[in-house]
């Protein structure tokens, strides 16, 4: 089966064929550095570095640009609410980006051009449409004449007389500027520069360049003129990419991409994420545990600067809250860690939606995710906690090749149709339970039934397949594992989410101290604690109890 893609262009899947054999070039659109990103930057990042992961597992060499717009209305004016620069709060919040994603194990980028180290690009595509017709210079400014360019719509489906400037927020809006345009749909290439704001010479005159621009410049310039994938949120499928596409091949006449993806939105409690719901939370406060259970009562985020929440003095160097908001020591209190989300658990509340289907932020469903980020890393343990035991070399094994099954056939078949995620998440939640029903058989038991060489393969793969959705593998520690009748010294990983197996069996030693003592009341509360951390606790007639996840 080849791999198919729906393309927001043909509004169809197709199959995925490179302009070159064996190779990929994909362009992303990054982020507007003027703040910390929120969970919807957490989803489209996530899903775009699983496609370029797949694309790579599948043998393609894939060239990934993703941009950083370093020159924007917003970045400007949180520079006057903070009293810096446009360049330092740029710089602030490209370094605030690679912090929180690098957390969520996304790859690097080969490359991640500025608009603002662009400009030369940016003005040469600028004359080069206005040669032909399609731009045209009117008060210092350079417009897109819409009207020249017959396929304007093609993406979006929008016809033109539907179209109304104002768009996704970014389109001008002054009247004064509405005064320069042939039309209302006509878009900014290059504006003209205000007071107090940074400029390039030009032959219109000083300015800076317009938003939609920047893209289909640095697109040509580190990837050529088409290239294979162009992807981003569908919130800019209109007018962002829709603008790219007019500019792009009314200059080359050629195809801007082949193929068009776009990722649907987050909600929250099924509403818009927004800062004026108090619902907008941060990839760094969900990390963090600095987000209310309750999702609607998310205290407001007044702007970076003098008296905003976010400001320097709230921040500290580096953006890391200080003592104060944190307590004496900067010590998190019991809540706050309880609420934090393990970076892992993120990636997988993301990926177990198909990307093209509308997720909804909830407790519940950071909650699942948790629970489902135990399973998997039990799983994924499972040959560092046993190996020695089983009379495994791990690291050798994991240098290994992928095993053909029936498993991986499956997990291949569900990544082609469309990066379906949940299909082949569920592929492995099959191989983590297997395996996670032989480690309580191990620990209880002593030893499994199930022949050593299955067992291998099945961990082998499930890390493999792991590694191909980008979930983080940790680093085996010396630990000792105990048991109802024995202490089992093994070479286990850490489980980096919810307990241990050493804590549950001390939890599980509580309880029967509190029933001993005829305080049923505190053995039901430790009951109920392990259940709602995914431990099921079962009680035996010699008064053992064993326990399994999930």
């Amino acid at each position: 089966m080849p791999l198919t893609l729906y393309n927001s262009l043909t509004r169809r899947e197709s199959p995925f064929e490179p302009l070159e054999p064996g190779k990929v070039r994909m362009y992303c659109c990054g982020v507007t550095v003027y703040d910390y990103c929120h969970v919807g930057h957490a989803r489209a990042y996530i899903v775009w570095d699983m496609v370029r992961r797949y694309l790579m597992w599948r043998g393609y060499d894939v060239r990934y640009v993703q941009n950083f717009t370093d020159i924007d209305d917003k970045i400007l004016n949180r520079a006057r609410e903070t009293n810096s620069t446009m360049e330092a709060v740029a710089q602030r919040f490209i370094d605030e980006y690679f912090v929180d994603m690098d957390k969520l194990n996304i790859l690097r980028a080969d490359e991640y051009p500025r608009a603002t180290h662009t400009i030369d690009g940016i003005k040469r595509l600028i004359h080069e449409l206005e040669n032909k017709g399609y731009a045209y210079a009117s008060g210092g400014d350079v417009y897109y004449n819409v009207s020249q360019f017959a396929d304007y719509g093609k993406l979006s489906g929008r016809k033109l007389e539907e179209m109304q400037a104002g768009a996704s927020g970014r389109l001008e809006t002054a009247e004064i500027e509405a005064q320069k345009k042939q039309d209302s749909s006509d878009f900014a290439l290059w504006k003209s520069a205000k007071p107090g704001e940074p400029a390039w010479d030009s032959s219109w005159g000083k300015g800076r360049p317009g938003w939609h621009i920047e893209c289909s410049a640095m697109v040509r310039d580190c990837l050529g003129e088409t290239i294979d994938i162009h992807c981003g949120g569908s919130d800019l499928t209109f007018p962002h990419h829709e603008n790219e596409i007019a500019q792009s091949e009314a200059a080359t006449g050629k195809s801007l991409a082949n193929y068009w993806m776009h990722n649907a939105f987050v909600t929250v409690n099924g509403k818009k994420m927004s800062k004026s719901l108090h619902n907008f939370i941060t990839i760094r406060d969900l990390l963090e545990g600095n987000w209310s259970g309750d999702l609607e009562s998310n205290p407001p985020q007044p702007p970076l600067g003098k008296g905003g929440s976010k400001n320097e003095d709230s921040l500290g160097k580096g953006g890391s809250k200080n003592e104060d908001s944190l307590g004496k020591g900067g010590s998190k209190n019991e809540s706050e860690k309880s609420k934090a989300v393990e970076p892992m658990a993120v990636r997988l509340f993301v990926l177990m939606a198909q990307y093209r289907s509308q997720i909804d932020f909830t407790e519940e469903a950071i909650a699942r995710a948790r629970n489902g980020w135990n399973t998997l890393n039990e799983g994924i343990v499972f040959g560092f906690v046993h190996g020695s035991q089983l009379g495994w070399d791990s690291d050798k094994i994991l240098k290994l090749p992928i095993v053909e099954s029936e498993a991986v056939q499956q997990f291949r078949a569900a990544m082609d149709d469309d990066f379906n995620t949940p299909n082949a998440l569920a592929v492995m939640f099959e191989l983590a339970k297997e395996l996670r029903r032989e480690s309580n058989i191990i620990v209880h038991g002593g030893k499994t039934e199930m022949p050593s060489e299955v067992l291998q393969q099945k961990w082998q793969n499930l890390v493999k397949l792991a590694r191909v959705l980008g979930f983080s593998i940790s680093v085996p520690l010396s630990a000792t594992l105990y048991t109802d009748n024995s202490n089992i010294s093994i070479n286990k990983l850490e489980v980096i989410s919810g307990l241990t197996d050493g804590e549950i069996e001390a939890m599980i030693q509580q309880r029967k101290d509190a029933r001993k003592a005829k305080n049923f009341a505190e053995g039901d509360r430790i009951r109920n604690e392990l259940k709602d951390k995914g431990i099921t606790l079962i009680d035996q007639k010699d008064g053992t109890t064993i326990w399994h996840r999930g």
